[in-house]
């Protein structure tokens, strides 16, 4: 018996109730947190913003290539979700593969500090989303654009309220707003598939296919959407220290929602502009434009299927919500644990056994995040994260495979380095288009502005707490 787990051993002895993590998910949990999360309300609310980078249906293309992206960056995270599995996801990746005592250190803080920037907008986008598809049942809400924003910041609070209880009871909860989630999705697309117009589906504008500068910018504004749709096939990893078998739940896990969510959110899109003419679905302001959804069903039932589909939606983006902040809530708890953030989120519940100062910090900053428009909180808070969280994790799995072949790696993407060039080239593309859009560069500003504040916060700590490169990492 080593002496490290001897002094674990008499530590329980003091104090067998301590509390700690458990692994209690399994591969249908993880798939579950995974798509509630990554569909939610993400494409009852985006559609309209998809076809109106290139004013008509040729920007569902923009499908084909975020789930190219999607499935490339997934293998990334496969590989390095099974090979270092932790509390934190992401955070973890990037402290370990690059090496964490020196440039792990500063990767991992600043994944941290960037969550504070992008986290909590992408748990508000679905808040948001939940009150324009409250609007289309209470219309008087649309005259009252502060009571929307306030409502949506209510939402968050009580979503934080309901995560407030052990990992258990959560899984169980996740599982019913999944089923309820498929649920949702398969009547829609069934009701779009069963009335079909492709004349209308089809109805492309001149020169749709052109290929020239403003396509393809057009389509990287359209692919930055349809990631943000995408978004969640990693969630499961934030919870890594409480997964049944990561090395190859974590896996099956992501590669199993990516495909899945690929076809449901095409089948989605194809069937609202399968019945309602696009034209009318990007005029902003109108009913189609708000709560696409409701306006299908009323068309195609009447407004008693409308009511109900825009209720069952409502509950699917909770359930979206709701896994969100589950998982983010791990990520200021893992870095407190490693000392790169305030200590004080580095406890559990003492009953329930979760992160539950940092679960508060989390909902916190996404209510106040709700009180923000939802265009530019979608842009904003994929841009903030391109850089530290995709391309980082992206290099650090080469760093990882170089420099410290002695890591098991579980599972080995396929085609390597194939995938993980691609992913590297989609991140690029997609983090450099909204340069080309009219006010774009302010987002851009917003990613480097929080990095470079960031990297100086890091310098700050590395002096106060004697770390590297402060000081040499034989001497930390």
């Amino acid at each position: 018996m080593s002496a490290n787990h001897h002094r674990n051993g008499n530590s329980s002895k003091a104090a067998p109730s301590a509390p700690h993590l458990h692994r209690r998910l399994g591969l249908l949990n993880a798939i579950s947190i995974n798509m509630s999360n990554m569909i939610g309300i993400g494409p009852f609310i985006t559609v309209p913003i998809i076809l109106a980078t290139l004013q008509g249906p040729q920007a569902l293309l923009a499908w084909l290539v975020g789930a190219v992206l999607a499935i490339a960056d997934g293998l990334v995270i496969s590989e390095l979700g099974a090979a270092l599995p932790g509390s934190g996801g992401t955070y973890v990746f990037l402290r370990d593969s690059y090496n964490r005592e020196s440039w792990g250190k500063l990767m991992a803080w600043l994944f941290a500090w960037e969550f504070l920037f992008f986290g909590p907008l992408e748990i508000a986008s679905g808040t948001i989303g939940m009150t324009q598809y409250l609007s289309y049942l209470w219309k008087p809400l649309t005259r009252h654009p502060w009571e929307l924003k306030l409502f949506a910041s209510s939402i968050a609070v009580t979503v934080m309220i309901s995560l407030y209880r052990r990992i258990r009871d959560v899984a169980w909860l996740m599982l019913a707003l999944w089923i309820t989630t498929l649920a949702t999705t398969g009547w829609v697309i069934a009701t779009g598939l069963t009335r079909m117009n492709f004349q209308r589906a089809f109805s492309f504008p001149p020169g749709a296919f052109h290929l020239s500068w403003p396509f393809l910018v057009g389509l990287g504004s359209g692919t930055i959407v349809v990631i943000y749709n995408y978004l969640g096939y990693y969630q499961v990893c934030y919870l890594g220290d409480e997964v049944k078998r990561p090395e190859r739940t974590i896996p099956n896990a992501v590669m199993i929602s990516i495909l899945a969510v690929s076809l449901i959110d095409f089948l989605l899109s194809f069937s609202f502009v399968s019945v309602i003419p696009w034209r009318e679905i990007i005029k902003t302001g109108s009913p189609a434009n708000l709560a696409v959804a409701s306006v299908f069903m009323q068309e195609t039932y009447g407004r008693w299927a409308a009511i109900l589909v825009t209720a069952l939606i409502l509950f699917t983006a909770f359930s979206s919500v709701f896994a969100l902040m589950l998982g983010y809530s791990r990520i200021p708890y893992a870095a407190a644990r490693d000392g790169l953030f305030f200590g004080w989120f580095g406890s559990l519940h003492p009953k329930g056994e979760f992160p539950h100062r940092s679960l508060l910090l989390v909902g916190t900053l996404a209510a106040v995040a709700s009180l923000f428009s939802l265009a530019d909180i979608i842009t904003g808070l994929m841009v903030a994260r391109i850089l530290v969280q995709f391309i980082g994790h992206t290099v650090g799995l080469f760093v990882l495979r170089k420099k410290t072949p002695e890591v098991k790696l579980p599972f080995k993407m396929w085609l390597y380095p194939f995938p993980a060039v691609l992913a590297l080239v989609g991140w690029l593309y997609v983090f450099a288009s909204p340069a080309f859009e009219p006010g774009g560069w302010k987002f851009i500003a917003y990613a480097f502005t929080t990095i470079g504040i960031g990297i100086g916060g890091y310098f700050v700590l590395a002096y106060k707490k004697r770390m590297w490169p402060i000081v040499p990492r034989e001497h930390a």
